[in-house]
């Protein structure tokens, strides 16, 4: 299952909430770490907005607030709504009694007016019962295809946050942090490797070193440039 999908409120927090994906391992701007970490902890009363590319974290973020909500007592849910396009009313239900929200991939609904308008109410009761709100979106909210001017209005109001992709410095310390985190003995050579010839996107890495962290752990290797060759060169279903 992946992170997108929403799991009960039984499992344990670092099952619904990935540990790679906390506050802790963000390498981005502090000014956007310090406005999710008060919205986490309720301190925070603007909705915020985070908008950037592919690759720049969005999910993370967005998952790392729900985690430290959740470790500081609160509710707190995440929702894909590119997972319920065209369904969104029936879904978004299901998020606002947490005491945090947080909305991916915005952009998904923009152009469908039944999920636009499930969305701009369910922003005016969040909002109506001082619930925490943070969106996730590729474009500012004048640049999504929106059809209800409310709803693009509801969104301009909210605090803008915009994220750029890391650089190759900091997708290597990001790769470095995890398998650090999982005991595993990764070479600057082999890592140079990795980041030359595979995609430069964050969450496309992170897909790939889990591969690589499971091949590892099985034969007992460490990450170097032969193993990687070896690896990469097997169907990952193989």
């Amino acid at each position: 299952m992946t992170p997108q999908d929403r799991l009960g409120p039984q499992l344990p927090l670092a099952l619904r909430y990935p540990p790679d994906q906390r506050f802790e391992t963000w390498r981005g701007a502090p000014l956007v770490l310090a406005q999710l970490r008060e919205l986490a902890a309720g301190d925070h009363r603007d909705a915020l907005y985070l908008q950037g590319g592919s690759g720049t974290g969005k999910t993370h973020l967005l998952l790392a607030a729900c985690a430290a909500a959740e470790a500081a007592g609160r509710d707190a849910n995440y929702l894909s709504l590119a997972r319920v396009r065209g369904r969104a009313r029936d879904a978004l239900r299901g998020v606002e009694g947490a005491g945090l929200v947080a909305l991916d991939e915005l952009d998904a609904i923009a152009g469908n007016r039944e999920d636009e308008i499930a969305l701009f109410d369910l922003h005016n009761r969040v909002r109506d019962a001082g619930i925490a709100l943070v969106y996730a979106a590729r474009d500012v909210p004048a640049g999504l295809p929106l059809l209800l001017p409310d709803l693009r209005s509801r969104l301009a109001q909210c605090s803008l946050l915009g994220l750029r992709a890391l650089d190759d410095d900091g997708r290597a310390d990001v790769l470095r942090q995890r398998a650090a985190a999982r005991g595993l003995a990764f070479d600057e050579a082999a890592l140079e490797w990795l980041l030359r010839r595979h995609s430069r996107d964050l969450s496309d890495l992170g897909a790939l070193f889990d591969r690589l962290d499971r091949a590892s752990l099985a034969a007992q290797r460490r990450l170097t440039v032969p193993f990687l060759r070896q690896v990469l060169e097997t169907p990952a279903d193989g």
